[in-house]
């Protein structure tokens, strides 16, 4: 790995902080006055030029209200399951769907449904288009 390419650990660390930021409606500029930071120190966070040390993490885990774990499950090398210390990690393709605005908001939208039988129709007709939409053989 060259001295310019960025940690993938630490990119997919600036793209969790990313995600999680547009989940809320954060501004950049919002996180960073949070943090005491400018927008470009934080996007240099998001884009994984920038390595997080411990102490930020914990501070940007906080005003993003989730914990510490949320910025890395699913990452690089995080697959390890020593007895307690990992839970199952969502797949790669969640986090990719998530990043993308379609995916950001679908996931929004499909929240704010408050009655549990009409999310899981939903569940259901998306499966029936994806099934019917599936080359033969998958889905």
């Amino acid at each position: 790995m060259s001295a310019k390419e960025p940690n993938p650990i630490d990119k997919y660390v600036g793209s969790r902080i990313r995600m999680r930021r547009l989940m809320l409606g954060m501004s950049q500029e919002k996180l960073g006055e949070a943090l005491g930071l400018t927008f470009q120190q934080v996007q240099k966070y998001e884009k994984g030029t920038n390595r997080v040390g411990a102490s930020r993490v914990q501070q940007i885990s906080d005003i993003l209200q989730v914990p510490v774990s949320f910025l890395f499950d699913g990452g690089p090398g995080t697959n390890v399951n020593v007895e307690g210390f990992s839970e199952a990690a969502s797949p790669a393709y969640v986090a990719d769907f998530l990043a993308t605005s379609e995916g950001l908001a679908l996931t929004r939208a499909f929240t704010r449904i408050s009655d549990a039988k009409l999310r899981r129709s939903i569940v259901d007709m998306v499966e029936q288009i994806a099934a019917r939409d599936a080359p033969h053989g998958e889905g």
